[in-house]
């Protein structure tokens, strides 16, 4: 027996805590993030003075900022290796809570240790406290319970052993993981106990890759076998999966075509001759022109978000939807047909299959796995697309690669760049090392349709939660699992202003991220939704007020790259696309955190990128006395006829 504190205790504990897949082992919590305050500062605060020897600290700025420098780093390392964040009570704990929702989900594992008000309750109400009158054992850190996978509170010493073994088992499950919260009251993570030697050994958590049911195995090879026009839809599954090289393997034995969405882009290199590009509202024309006319859209490790879907209006043709998946909750969605199973695993599984002899005699209907016939002994060996489909859509990519170079095109290299120029400059510097973040604002769409993804690893949009202020921690912690690489966070004058705060983290730790800080003078995304929807751009710039009230005067005299600099960050000012350039190859050389500050060229459009190629469906005011909302009404009601319900 040993006797430590509840703090000392978990901390011990998770520093003896280990993942392993593929016979790659990582320790699951690499680090502990922290901000102090009286609810935390003497018990986990204490324990990792006690333990620093074995746990890693970093300090943070913002607590929901050192939730996504956690999951950025937990992305990076295909969810087998996370970070810990500690806060205090009160608002370092309900500051945790957006931080918690994008994490789960976006299904990435964070462990979460905020503070908690007295469990003895030896004053009450204690500093910071919520009372409620008609509960005495609710704590604002309640709030964190519905963004949670597993949440606890632990209220007495010898709780924290069953309670920390579930955290890890939910951290670790494939198809369960996200943010889990253990809820320590202030006077608990003080209290002695002896604790069990056992419960300090070292344990190795073995991330499962489950294998499809059978049943379903063969349904699905019935169902690629009978399509004519099928189209694989890739999701952030199949990076969580490392199911890269299964997903090419099966592109190049079928020809099927691959759209992917935001979380899976690049899981086919961008020149493949099978990556059609993005899917959905935010997608290139060639993936949407082929999800209208598919006759079998098969996703793996997607959950279909309104986004991916167009709002149910993109698969037209009422094509059967084949869900490789490693939940069943997300397996039946588009009704379906299931393909429960890890991705990589499932794939192979799929592959194998269609390199076999046909398991049909009759054509493929809407069926669950029971209905399957004899084998057909006369089957082809393989199964492959038309020659003609594949030249369909090996013309219709290139033709809208072409219409990206158009928009990276510069015909003037002393004018101020355009939003797509930015990204044009950046995909001439880049190799497959680097790594770009972002997650809100116009950028995720013009970098969904644009972006020449040069690896696996290399597109890292946070398009779940599309939180703004993710960018810049989330880079922190990427750099922090990918050490040497250059990490870009991709940010808007909007999202920057959200939380520039971990600037400071990533000074003080000597992380050389370089932010491409782009500055248009308000919420340029909103901005141009808000045209289009009716609401002619109320509220959306950052300007003075006019003589009529409104936000539409001269430009707030607001210098954000001054603003950066004074957090200590270096800062290269690019006026023109020529001094682009220079500043861009400066910051990815440098070994110091750097900020490349530049004004694009027109700043009350959104990027001057090719149009959404879908729609998305945000309600129009039904009756309204403004033309501009009138005539947007009869455009929403034209597209709301479009959509589908797949049965």
């Amino acid at each position: 027996m040993t006797r430590l504190t509840v703090a000392q205790a978990l901390v011990r504990f998770l520093a003896a805590q280990f993942t392993e897949r593929d016979g790659e082992r990582r320790r699951l919590i690499g680090a502990t993030w922290g901000i102090f305050g009286h609810g935390n500062v003497a018990g986990i605060g204490q324990a990792l003075v006690e333990y620093a020897d074995v746990m890693p600290y970093h300090q943070g700025r913002n607590e929901q900022a050192m939730v996504h420098a956690a999951v950025g780093h937990a992305r990076q390392l295909d969810r087998l290796s996370t970070h810990a964040v500690t806060t205090s009570i009160g608002p370092g704990a309900t500051n945790l809570v957006t931080g918690a929702a994008l994490a789960t989900i976006n299904r990435l594992p964070v462990l979460l240790l905020p503070g908690d008000t007295f469990a003895t309750r030896p004053a009450d109400p204690v500093l910071q406290q919520l009372e409620v009158p008609y509960a005495g054992d609710v704590s604002v850190n309640d709030c964190l319970r519905p963004v949670s996978r597993y949440f606890d509170r632990i209220t007495r010493p010898e709780a924290l052993i069953p309670a920390a073994l579930q955290a890890m088992r939910v951290l670790t499950d494939p198809a369960d993981t996200g943010a889990v919260t253990l809820a320590l009251p202030q006077d608990v993570q003080a209290e002695a106990y002896d604790w069990p030697d056992e419960f300090f050994a070292e344990r190795v958590w073995a991330v499962r890759r489950p294998a499809p049911d059978p049943r379903e195995l063969r349904a699905a090879v019935a169902a690629v076998r009978a399509a004519r026009r099928p189209l694989l839809v890739a999701g952030g599954g199949v990076h969580h999966s490392a199911a890269e090289q299964a997903l090419e393997r099966f592109a190049d034995a079928t020809g099927i075509p691959v759209a992917a969405t935001q979380a899976g882009k690049g899981s086919l290199a961008w020149d493949h001759p099978a990556d059609v590009g993005g899917i959905g509202h935010t997608g290139t024309a060639t993936g949407d022109a082929l999800a209208r006319t598919a006759d079998l859209v098969i996703g793996v490790g997607t959950r279909w978000s309104d986004f991916s879907t167009a709002s149910g209006t993109l698969f037209a043709s009422s094509p059967t939807v084949l869900n490789l998946n490693i939940t069943a909750f997300d397996g039946r969605k588009l009704a379906g047909l299931p393909l429960v199973a890890d991705a990589r695993t499932g794939l192979d599984a799929l592959t194998d299959a269609l390199t076999e002899p046909d398991t049909r005699t009759e054509p493929h209907a809407r069926t669950e796995p029971d209905a399957l016939t004899d084998p057909d002994p006369n089957a082809l060996k393989s199964h492959r697309v038309d020659p003609a489909y594949l030249a369909e859509y090996t013309k219709e990519k290139a033709r809208w690669e072409a219409r990206v170079d158009a928009a990276f095109a510069v015909a003037d290299p002393d004018a101020r760049p355009t939003q797509p120029q930015v990204l044009g400059a950046l995909d001439a510097l880049v190799t497959a090392d680097d790594i770009l973040i972002n997650a809100a604002g116009s950028l995720p769409g013009d970098l969904h349709k644009l972006w020449r993804a040069r690896s696996r690893d290399q597109y890292h949009v946070e398009y779940g939660y599309s939180c703004m202020g993710y960018e810049i921690p989330a880079a922190i912690g990427v750099a922090l699992a990918a050490p040497g690489r250059p990490v870009w966070a991709l940010v808007g004058d909007g999202t920057y202003l959200m939380m520039p705060t971990e600037i400071v983290t990533a000074v003080q730790e000597g992380v050389p991220i370089k932010v491409v800080l782009l500055q248009n003078h308000g919420y340029a995304s909103i901005g141009g939704l808000s045209e289009s929807v009716g609401a002619e751009g109320f509220g959306t710039a950052y300007r003075f007020r006019a003589d009529d009230g409104t936000f539409t005067g001269r430009p707030l005299p607001v210098d954000l790259a001054a603003n950066a600099a004074s957090l200590g960050m270096r800062v290269l000012r690019a006026g023109t696309n020529r001094d682009l350039r220079e500043a861009l190859a400066d910051a990815r050389a440098s070994d110091r955190p750097t900020c490349v500050y530049v004004e694009t060229e027109t700043a009350d459009t959104v990027s001057g990128a090719p149009p959404a190629q879908a729609w998305w469906d945000v309600p129009v005011a039904e009756t309204s006395t403004r033309p501009s909302a009138v005539k947007a009404r009869e455009e929403y009601d034209r597209h709301v006829t479009a959509r589908r319900r797949l049965l």
